[in-house]
């Protein structure tokens, strides 16, 4: 039998946010083990000047426990 967890990260990119998902599961795998899927919660945008500067992801992860 398995057990999930999900946990909750922010990540950031300056070029997308598939860029910023990527980024975010990337460093969460640095120290998480066993990531199963991710699900983007929230895609939101900072805007300087009239451009977007930095696109943020919310993103939920689900791992297994050892």
């Amino acid at each position: 039998m398995s057990i999930l967890k999900v946990i909750e990260i922010l990540s950031s990119s300056e070029i997308s946010w598939e860029d910023a998902a990527r980024k975010g599961v990337a460093k969460a795998s640095k120290s998480v083990k066993h990531i199963r899927s991710v699900y983007v919660h929230e895609q939101s945008a900072t805007v300087s000047d009239g451009g977007i500067t930095e696109f943020r992801v919310n993103l939920k992860l689900t791992f297994e426990l050892e």
